[in-house]
Formats: structure tokens, C-alpha cells, sequence
């Protein structure tokens, strides 16, 4: 990371710049405006501490200048103490964040580490989106924007580099094989077949045959020979969907696949090696079930090598209007939107059944609206009369309390994260590790 510290006390400039550059950095420095848009307009420049009082440009002059050049760079601007009007300023012209004097080494360093995670992340999900504009297989868009959205397809970036197993959690509908594909697409496999396979779905005297095949006789109605999934996936990817629903019979051969990477088709004692990778999904929680000795220990360890878990549409509710929009295009035969106090009663609404009970409401929604616009009165009546203090356990609406007191105290002071710290009585630590959790940022 490249950074420029801005500053016209010497002592000041010096010890940033030491400080950072052992820390591993790539340092510019500069004692004043002029001097700083120099070096901002030679280098890539990615993050710029500024001092706010200069004598020649003061930092809200060079920040704008600085985004005129790069609109993308990182900021942190570095004020007077107690200067809260001059902080809530600076955020609102563009900075990141901001520092009180003297300035706190540590704190700078941790607010440095934010930053380049979040424009580490920034570049995997640009990866992602390249991707899946490039690719024609994607059987629906990967829609949303938000930190929690932004998270899981940096993850889904990472994960799919790699040769590991992968175990997908998350709730009913969420959209756990649309992920998967996207990690096939995004893997070195991806010319590969992906191959799906739904555990809950194949009765229990055919899933062997389904997973590693069959020869001809082998049982009743084995008329031909015939290749199982394992076998389809050669080289590719196979997506066994629900896997807490797998028998514990079953359960013993899979995991032999995935050890030996040798599959035996049914009426068959030759083996036949098979080069696939797995991804594995569940909505249950798999180490309640081997805890209740339904699910094996050692298989479990096996499809749990890396784990990815998508986030309840209820945890990225910004990205319900670009969901909505989406559906709308998808299934509406004329033009209909919705107007605000209806589209409002959905990002409100928890949506247990997330984005899929999401899409079944849009279909029936645009088919049985009576004109363009879709009003209160066309929504479902569970939505209409919907009280959040009537849904979830405990945690869920203990969770949903925290995460709205917390955006109340952001907004009321201006999302200057120290003042809204002070007023909840936590700490600005505890405070950016709950907006992590809730994935709550500034718009």
C-alpha cells in the first residue's frame, strides 16, 4: 500500500513516516499542499494522511483536489482535538476517517489495516463481477452491494483459487448453489461440467447408483450400464446440495470418494479414479448432528476443509431494492414499480424464506397488481400487518435492536464514530467490531 503523509510540522511528518514504513509501507511525504499534489499526481497514491491546518491548503482543500485527480483515494485527515464540527465536515467531504491530536500510533495503524481490508476486498469482488459479466452459465445474477454481500464474494474469490473442499451454510434460500457455481466459475475448473447433486431429493436405495453409478443387471431395472455424478463431474465441480440429509450408509462411501479419490459403481469391484472437486451445503447444523451421532465425525472434518456461510437476506437488507428491481424485470410483463411506502414494507419485513421468498412474492406481486405501480394493498397481508416485535427468537430480535440503535446514534452525530460510541457507552473498538457484525457502513 501506498501511502502520502501531508504534514508541515517536520517532527509530525517524520514520525508517521518512519512509523508506517517499518510497518511495511510505502511512504511519500510532503510538507504542504503544493508539494503533496505532486507527488499525489506521480505516484498511485492509494491512502493520504492529511493534516487539516496548513498554512498554504488546508486538508479540506487538498482532499478535494486529491478526488479531482483519483476519485477512489482513501483518506484519513488528522485534526485539532475536539475539533468534532471540523471531523464531521471532513467525512462528508470524502475522508475515511479521522484522527485527534496527538495522534495515537497504534489507532492509526489499526484505522490503516481497515482500509486496505476493505480495498482488498474492493478487488476480489471486482474479479467476481468480471467473472460473472463474462460468463453466459450463471443461472441468476448475483445481485446486492452491500458489506455483507461485498464480504461473501471476496470470500467466494479466495475459496475458489484453491483445490479444497468447501462447505456452503446458510438458512433455506438463501442461495447456497448459486454461490457454488459461482466458485466453479471462478475456479481454474471452470471449462469443467458442474455437476448438481440435492441429497434430499434421491431416495435412499438410489443414491449410490445416482452418485457413482451402476452395470447392467446390478438390480432391478439396471437395464444398461450408466455413469453416476462423480463421474459426470471429471474435472469439474460437484455441488452435493443438503448434505445433512445424506444417509449414514451412505455417508461411509462418500467419504472414501473424497479420501482415495476412487469410486466403485454399484455391481461393480473395479475402481475408477476420479479427479472432482466438492462443494457441499446445508442449512443445518452439521455438528448438532454428529453430536447426535446421525452425521460421521470424519466426513464431516473432510467437507469442512473451508467454509463459507451466506448471510439471511435480513443481514443485507440495502440490498432489497436492487433485488426487487431485478425480480421485477424478470417477471413483470409491462412496466411496474413500487412506490416508496411498499417498497419500504419490504426491506422492512425479515423474509424468512430470504431472497427466494423474496422472488415468489415479486411473481405474485406484478401478476395480480391491478396498474403500474404496486401499492400497499397489493403486498401479501403477513407483510401489511407484519410487526418486527412478533418475529424471530430471542438473538434475532436482540440483534435487530443493537443494529438499529446503533444506526440511530451513527446518524444522529453524523456517523462520526467516536461521538456515537460515547452516547451508546462502548468504546469506538467495540463500536467497529458491531458494524462489522451487522455490516453496517456509510452509504
Amino acid at each position: 500500500m501506498k501511502i502520502l503523509v501531508v504534514d508541515d510540522e517536520q517532527l509530525q511528518r517524520e514520525t508517521l513516516k518512519g512509523f508506517l514504513e517499518k510497518k511495511g509501507y510505502q511512504v511519500y511525504s510532503a510538507a504542504g499542499g503544493g508539494e503533496a499534489l505532486r507527488i499525489f499526481s506521480a505516484y498511485p497514491i492509494q491512502l493520504a494522511l492529511l493534516d487539516h491546518k496548513m498554512p498554504d491548503m488546508n486538508g479540506d482543500e487538498l482532499l478535494a483536489r486529491m478526488k479531482e485527480i483519483n476519485p477512489f483515494v482513501r483518506a484519513i485527515m488528522i485534526t485539532a482535538y475536539g475539533a468534532v464540527e471540523t471531523a464531521v465536515r471532513v467525512m462528508r467531504l470524502g475522508a475515511d476517517d479521522f484522527l485527534e491530536k496527538p495522534v495515537d500510533l497504534l489507532e492509526l495503524l489499526g484505522k490503516i489495516e481497515n482500509i486496505e481490508q476493505q480495498l482488498a476486498v474492493a478487488e476480489d469482488v471486482a474479479a467476481v463481477a468480471e467473472t460473472i459479466d463474462s460468463s453466459k452459465e450463471l443461472p441468476l445474477q448475483v445481485i446486492g452491494d452491500s458489506p455483507a454481500m461485498d464480504k461473501l464474494l471476496s470470500v467466494a474469490q479466495r475459496v475458489a483459487q484453491t483445490p479444497w473442499t468447501v462447505l456452503i451454510r446458510g438458512e433455506t434460500g438463501t442461495g447456497k448453489e448459486l454461490i457454488a457455481h459461482l466458485i466453479h466459475l471462478l475456479s481454474p475448473r471452470s471449462q469443467a461440467p458442474f455437476i448438481v447433486v440435492n441429497c434430499a431429493a434421491i431416495p435412499e436405495n438410489l443414491f449410490e447408483s445416482e452418485l457413482f453409478g451402476h452395470e447392467k443387471g446390478s438390480f432391478t431395472g439396471a437395464s444398461g450400464k450408466r455413469k453416476g455424478r462423480f463421474e459426470l463431474a471429471q474435472s469439474g465441480s460437484l455441488f452435493l446440495d443438503e448434505i445433512g440429509e445424506l444417509p449414514l450408509n451412505l455417508q461411509a462411501k462418500l467419504l472414501r470418494a473424497l479420501q482415495e479419490r476412487v469410486i466403485s459403481r454399484v455391481g461393480s469391484e473395479a475402481d475408477i479414479e476420479v479427479d472432482v472437486r466438492v462443494l457441499a451445503a446445508t442449512n443445518r447444523d452439521l455438528k448438532q448432528l454428529v453430536a447426535e451421532g446421525k452425521f460421521r465425525e470424519d466426513l464431516y472434518y473432510r467437507l469442512n476443509v473451508l467454509e463459507i456461510e451466506i448471510p439471511p437476506l435480513r443481514n443485507r437488507k440495502e440490498d432489497i431494492p436492487q433485488l426487487v428491481d431485478f425480480f421485477l424485470a424478470r417477471y413483470s410483463l409491462r412496466p411496474v414499480r413500487f412506490d416508496p411506502e411498499a417498497l419500504a414494507t419490504l426491506v422492512k419485513y425479515p423474509f424468512p424464506g430470504n431472497v427466494r421468498e423474496l422472488e415468489h412474492v415479486i411473481q405474485r406481486t406484478v401478476t395480480m397488481a391491478r396498474g403500474p405501480v404496486v401499492r400497499m394493498v397489493d403486498l401479501p397481508a403477513e407483510m401489511r400487518f407484519h410487526k418486527a416485535s412478533e418475529q424471530g427468537n430471542l438473538a434475532d430480535r436482540l440483534d435487530s435492536m443493537e443494529r438499529e440503535m446503533i444506526l440511530a446514534a451513527l446518524e444522529k452525530h453524523d456517523w462520526v464514530q467516536t461521538k456515537a460510541a460515547e452516547s451508546l457507552g462502548i468504546s469506538e473498538r467495540v463500536l467497529r467490531y458491531k458494524m462489522a457484525k451487522h455490516a453496517i457502513k456509510k452509504n
